[in-house]
């Protein structure tokens, strides 16, 4: 059976994970609002990664909202020791499910504690500021005072650990000046790699970097050669996808979500997956081609 354990681990802060984790996202309703169709299946998904050792999840309130933090704390409390959750902060959703900024220190403070109540515990493992840039693109701007609003929440001990979601290096570096970082959360795979350079540079500096869409983006022409190199691998395009990641540095902690047990087990799978530098090299051309 394959395990998360295969793919390594790294470290977030003071704490170690596996480098193959689990996003938490899709375990709420169509367009990540709502509750999910099967609450009994998303407790099931939840409970198998874990047994099966997935120690890094991630989550947010803003999901649902608080649909999956709801779920995590049913299908999991309490928690064991090893297990690390992360969530983020700065969105909430409208009644039409629309995203709506919310990064006053006011509003941060308030989905601090909303995630603290939902999870069910007295202190937040990690917490990313997501900032608002468009809707996943970073864009350049101060975010200073949203992160050290949660600093401030930090030094109180609601919070463990600081990281930030979809940032540009300028903003990593400011926030850096105002507490540590502990991981970078933003859009990367194999042909959006805006990113190459911010991952290198947290690398040397053993900060983590989390990939969010590790298929999005993708146009038809780059799908069907990234499916054609999985055929002859045996694998589903989205090990191969997740493989690649893994295999692009060290940092790189993976959390692909999803709502079914067999999709699960096959992420789960890519952990063991190893790709030749030849096919590491097909795959990097992958990306350079056009639609």
């Amino acid at each position: 059976m394959s395990k998360p354990t295969n793919a390594g681990t790294f470290a977030l802060g003071r704490r170690t994970v596996n480098r193959m984790g689990y996003g938490a996202m899709q375990l709420a309703g169509p367009g990540v609002f709502g509750p999910p169709k099967d609450p009994a299946a998303a407790v099931a998904v939840l409970r198998e990664a874990v047994e099966r050792g997935v120690n890094h999840i991630d989550t947010s309130d803003f999901y649902g909202p608080h649909v999956t933090n709801r779920l995590i704390r049913e299908a999991l409390h309490p928690y064991h020791d090893e297990l690390t959750l992360v969530t983020k902060v700065g969105a909430v959703r409208g009644a039409d499910a629309s995203w709506k900024p919310a990064q006053s220190p006011a509003e941060l403070t308030s989905a601090v504690h909303d995630n603290l109540r939902n999870l069910g515990v007295d202190a937040l493992d990690v917490v990313n500021l997501r900032v608002m840039g468009s809707v996943h693109a970073p864009s350049e701007g101060t975010i200073a005072p949203q992160f050290t609003a949660l600093a401030e929440l930090q030094q109180r001990g609601l919070i463990r650990h600081l990281g930030l979601s979809n940032v540009t290096v300028m903003q990593v570096a400011e926030a850096q000046r105002i507490a540590e970082v502990v991981c970078v959360q933003n859009h990367y795979n194999l042909v959006h790699r805006a990113d190459d350079a911010l991952i290198d540079l947290l690398a040397a500096q053993g900060i983590a970097y989390v990939p969010f869409f590790p298929l999005g983006g993708f146009t038809p022409l780059q799908s069907d050669r990234l499916a054609d190199v999985a055929g002859r691998l045996g694998a589903t395009p989205m090990q191969v996808a997740l493989a690649w990641l893994h295999a692009r540095a060290p940092n790189i902690l993976l959390i692909p979500g999803t709502s079914s047990l067999t999709h699960l087990r096959e992420n789960l799978a890519a952990a063991a997956l190893r790709l030749e530098p030849a096919v590491m090299a097909e795959l990097d051309a992958v990306g350079l081609q056009a639609a």
